[in-house]
């Protein structure tokens, strides 16, 4: 279809590596060892598909979708190449990784400079996809589907074709009016549409009354938008700080009629325009960077933390992997846990030990987590070792640290003489910090003292303990727990500086007995525990402290226990399963949003200060409480995916939930009515009022599902952010996958208003 040029060139005509891709070649695509087969791969001429030839049976043809690269990496970066090829050929070689589960795609090029023309084609492309407006995208996306319903491919669009169309664009409309919609359309009366006569039908089928109705009401100045009324829009709907200069900006950047912009007005497409842009977004644009003060001690941040970091999958027989840490990484998670066992040849390795997950090498993720750590957020990053190896392999644990990670790896503290509290984030800026066991105090870097043979001893990691001793009932289980101890080397001791893990043995007993750097972790149980039963001690604990909290053994499928409540008492490193799509990675990636992706967030000043009274469960008066009044009205939604591929008549019938997770007396869910057949363009109108107590530690989280009167309903897509990153007024809220990626056409309209309560 000739519209169809429109979404896909992405200003890139003329590329010398697109030109290339659009000729494709053959590359050696590598499976296993025995597994190694040429096979021709281009790019489609929609240069937003990647089609490669196939030799099996059922499937000669097979694309994929730019939509789905995650990313492109150049040399023999993931597991399958450096297992199957050798390294003269590392710059022949690419990886393609997908988003969600789909195994990556290792790749050999026949030289060098193919390899090279092949990243970097790839790489532009996925840049300029991410790069499309939102009005762009959408345009991407409604003549992809067009082509598609042309089922003869004659540029044409019969009355069958367009139902077809309709029905990929998630839309159910009756015989009659599937034939006055044509009629309407077909004015040269061919019995077909075609050129402008599809152009007309996109435009009726993308008309956003809603955005009519708002723009109507503020266009006071000869039916459009003078720099007045946007200004008058930005300060009385919007609630933004905003000056006539504000608004003569957004006209230069989004009107796209020439005339219109000349004369310093705002047409109706230029609105739409604006409002689906990042200053139309329900997310504070401020917010994207770091904003927040990084001098505090470090305890004094919220910290991005996985558990068995390791783990692709359950945490009985799924892989070990290095792309397990580059994906939670990459996700800007800044603690990670390495559960080391003693591997063959002598050198460690990690895995879930006593299960069938498989085992990656202790260098190769060290490696891993050297090249990766700091690509999202330039904040230090705490490994967290559970360590179950002898002497000797711990040694060469020390070993592979101090030489793959030099001189970013903290090994002495930042200070000339023995600290009395945590260095900041900003002080820590790329480095690595350990955490593990130590056989002596701190002071003794700055006494030159070293523990006798007979101190090389410690007790386990209480993480440990509790693995090794699951069988056994609780009380015989502490006891354990208390006596198992294990040889630690010095050298790997004395890489431990700001983070020593200590036994927890009650608030008090901390209090008098513990180093700023002695920190303990936590089973879920008894934090959330604590978090109910003692929140002002244990927010008191961690004002000075760090503290680790991490879920049950008995979580075999990788499940994720509610992070909430440990936020709510003051608990800094909060570790998740990062490879288990949940609620509960909705709501760390919600808290994590802000603060430019830095994976460190300032806990509110009532969880800082050494006076404060604040107690989540309890909520007395206190600088905590700012009451507000939180109104919400869902409006609409556009262009929701079609959950049911294989079903291609079936229609979504989608309603929103709105949930506020936060102190338990804010803690609320509410939903809309559900709507059915149409996933292109529901509309709601549904109005909502949360009352927030303690808007600091509020998080709001949006929730679309199909629904289903007979089972449960099915997720359409979500997001998650923290209350006080969200802006007033009409703002589009986009929508991601269950696996937190975006949906690239899909979104929500709201009106939100955050006031101070009367």
């Amino acid at each position: 279809m000739e519209s169809n040029g429109k979404a896909g060139k992405h200003g890139l005509e003329g590329d010398v590596d697109l030109q290339f891709l659009l000729v494709g070649g053959k590359l050696m695509k590598i499976k296993s060892s025995s597994w190694k087969k040429d096979r021709m791969y281009k790019l489609h001429d929609d240069n937003a598909t990647i089609w490669h030839e196939s030799h099996r049976i059922f499937k000669r043809k097979q694309t994929f979708s730019i939509d789905d690269v995650d990313s492109v990496r150049k040399g023999r970066q993931s597991e399958g190449l450096q297992k199957h090829t050798e390294a003269h050929v590392e710059d022949r070689c690419f990886s393609i990784f997908f988003k969600g589960r789909r195994r990556n795609l290792d790749l050999v090029a026949t030289s060098v400079e193919e390899a090279r023309q092949w990243v970097n084609g790839l790489e532009k492309i996925i840049s300029n996809m991410k790069k499309l407006n939102r009005q762009q995208t959408s345009e991407h996306w409604i003549f992809n589907c067009m082509r598609k319903a042309d089922k003869n491919k004659d540029n044409m669009m019969t009355l069958k074709e367009l139902k077809h169309f309709l029905r990929q664009i998630n839309i159910e409309v009756d015989e009659t009016y599937a034939k006055l919609l044509f009629t309407k359309c077909d004015t040269s009366n061919s019995g077909t549409l075609e050129g402008s006569e599809i152009k007309h039908f996109y435009d009726l089928l993308t008309h956003r009354e809603e955005i009519d109705v708002i723009y109507e009401k503020h266009a006071a100045t000869g039916g459009q938008m003078s720099a007045q009324d946007l200004l008058n829009f930005l300060l009385n709907e919007q609630r933004e700080v905003a000056t006539l200069e504000d608004a003569l900006r957004l006209i230069e950047k989004y009107e796209l009629d020439d005339s219109a912009k000349h004369m310093n007005h705002m047409t109706k497409d230029g609105f739409l325009m604006y409002l689906q842009q990042e200053e139309g977004s329900i997310f504070n644009p401020a917010h994207k960077k770091v904003f927040q003060d990084m001098s505090q001690p470090i305890n004094h941040y919220f910290i991005s933390s996985s558990h068995n970091t390791y783990l692709m999958e359950d945490q009985l027989k799924g892989p070990s992997s290095t792309e397990a840490y580059i994906k939670a990484l990459m996700k800007s998670c800044r603690c990670v846990e390495l559960d080391c066992w003693d591997g063959a040849h002598g050198e460690p390795v990690i895995y879930h030990g006593h299960t069938l997950t498989s085992k990656v090498l202790f260098k190769d993720v060290i490696k891993a987590i050297k090249e990766y750590a700091f690509k999202t957020s330039e904040y230090p990053v705490i490994l967290s070792l559970e360590n179950h190896c002898t002497l000797e392999q711990q040694k060469l644990m020390a070993k592979h640290m101090i030489s793959i990670l030099g001189s970013a790896l903290l090994t002495s503290p930042l200070e000339d003489q023995m600290p009395t509290a945590f260095p900041s984030p900003q002080e820590l800026k790329g480095r690595f910090i350990i955490k593990g066991k130590r056989l002596n105090k701190l002071d003794a870097v700055f006494s030159n003292t070293s523990p006798g043979v007979e101190d090389d001893c410690v007790s386990e990691e209480d993480e440990a303990a509790e693995t090794n001793n699951s069988k056994t009932d609780t009380n015989e289980q502490k006891a354990k727990a208390k006596k198992s101890k294990i040889k630690l080397a010095k050298q790997l001791s004395d890489l431990v500086i700001y983070c020593k893990s200590v036994h927890f043995s009650g608030f008090e007993h901390a209090k008098d007995n513990q180093a700023f750097y002695e920190m303990s972790s936590f089973k879920e149980s008894k934090a959330v525990n604590l978090a109910e039963t003692a929140a002002k001690a244990f927010i008191h604990h961690n004002m000075t402290k760090l503290s680790r909290i991490y879920p049950a053994g008995s979580r075999t499928t990788s499940s994720n226990y509610n992070p909430v409540p440990l936020w709510n008492a003051g608990c800094q490193i909060v570790a998740l399963n990062f490879q288990t799509p949940s609620k509960e990675m909705d709501l760390n990636q919600g808290r994590f949003r802000s603060n430019g992706l830095s994976g460190y967030i300032l806990k509110p000043e009532f969880q800082r200060y050494a006076g404060s009274e604040f107690n989540p469960m309890t909520l007395t008066k206190g600088p905590w409480i700012k009451h507000k009044a939180f109104h919400i009205m869902v409006i609409s939604a556009q262009q929701l995916p079609k959950l049911n591929k294989d079903k291609p008549k079936s229609i979504v019938d989608p309603l929103v939930k709105v949930e506020i997770y936060g102190v338990p007396a804010d803690t609320c869910s509410k939903e809309t009515r559900s709507i059915e057949n149409n996933g292109f363009n529901p509309m709601w109108n549904e109005t909502f009022q949360f009352d927030i107590q303690v808007p600091e530690l509020a998080m709001l989280r949006f929730l679309v599902e199909d629904y289903d009167a007979t089972s449960q309903n099915d997720l359409i897509g979500h997001y998650c952010l923290p209350l006080t990153s969200l802006q007033n007024g009409y703002r589009h809220v986009p929508l991601l996958t269950k696996r937190g990626d975006v949906i690239p056409s899909a979104g929500l309209f709201v009106h939100l208003m955050l006031l101070d309560a009367k």
